[in-house]
């Protein structure tokens, strides 16, 4: 599904068709570094971008001719989402899934985008962790929150005043972390975080399961599996991967958890992160990230400068 297309990086290659029998190998060229990358941007199909040429003057003209082609292409496009769109597909997303979670019972939160260093700190993350550096500081004590998870842990210990179980809510909202460049990783992105809390014990790991599920067939994921990992925030956790690349889609964990206890949470839960960036790429079939957050180069994974 996915082709290892980096927005930032790539080298020109040449392929070769070599005969033994005394023949003279034939060498091909492909697209030029400048040319690749406008492709890629114009969002030109893995067959076009992986096309080879005999001649620079052939592969010119192609260029020439495909480029006013995904030119007039993305204009249309545009078109379309101002006339009849409307609407992104992760914002579309997003209402979908809170539907879908409000329909299972869920409630939806809104909680602060800022979040103190003491709230980093309860999730192990301080100077001496490595994703500490990743953190876009505000001040010397509040920074914008890199996950859901602290507001999130503080909402358990207030909801678990209620006699009701189990309890059932998410949240889903931008979080900022700060990245490499890559195809895969915004500094701004978007993530759904669901908790379900107080579980039989015994039914916790079926249940984060059927709620992996649910999410990911909601969102079209088709070549997906649930994996074993390892996080440095949480530990083992139980991730949604896809494609022949498993890129990461969603890591999902349960309570009681080593993190509980500084938040004074004592009943078993579980939970689910997902990032909708990457949902809407891998559903769209896309490589880069980047073209479906926010931005002001991409519109809906359109192309805005021409």
């Amino acid at each position: 599904m996915f082709l290892d297309w980096p927005d930032h990086k790539r080298s020109t290659f040449r392929m070769e068709e070599v005969c033994f029998q005394g023949v003279q190998s034939v060498s091909k060229i492909s697209w030029t570094d400048i040319q690749f990358k406008r492709l890629n941007e114009l969002n030109a199909d893995p067959e076009a971008m992986s096309t080879l040429f005999d001649t620079h003057e052939e592969r010119n003209r192609s260029y020439q001719t495909l480029e006013k082609k995904l030119v007039k292409q993305e204009k249309s496009k545009l078109s379309e989402f101002l006339t009849n769109q409307l609407q992104t597909k992760v914002y579309k997303l997003e209402c979908r899934l809170t539907d879908i979670l409000n329909q299972r019972g869920f409630a939806r939160v809104t909680t602060p985008t800022i979040i103190s260093k003491t709230q980093l700190a309860k999730m192990s993350i301080d100077e001496q962790h490595p994703l500490f550096d990743h953190v876009f500081w505000v001040s010397g004590k509040q920074c914008l929150r890199p996950m859901l998870a602290p507001n999130l842990y503080r909402i358990m210990y207030e909801l678990a005043r209620l006699g009701k179980r189990p309890i059932r809510f998410f949240e889903i909202g931008p979080c900022f972390r700060k990245e490499s460049d890559s195809a895969q990783h915004n500094n701004e992105f978007t993530m759904l975080n669901l908790v379900e809390m107080g579980l039989p014990m015994e039914s916790r790991q079926e249940r984060l399961k059927e709620l992996g599920q649910l999410i990911a067939d909601a969102a079209g994921l088709k070549d997906y599996a649930f994996e074993q990992e390892s996080s440095r925030v949480y530990g083992d956790t139980i991730d949604i991967v896809c494609g022949a690349d498993k890129l990461e889609i969603a890591s999902g964990a349960m309570g009681p958890h080593r993190l509980d206890s500084a938040w004074r949470i004592t009943e078993s839960w579980v939970g689910w992160g997902f990032g909708l960036e990457r949902m809407v790429m891998v559903t769209e079939g896309g490589d880069s990230i980047g073209k479906w957050g926010k931005s002001l180069a991409y519109l809906d994974g359109i192309r805005l400068n021409f």
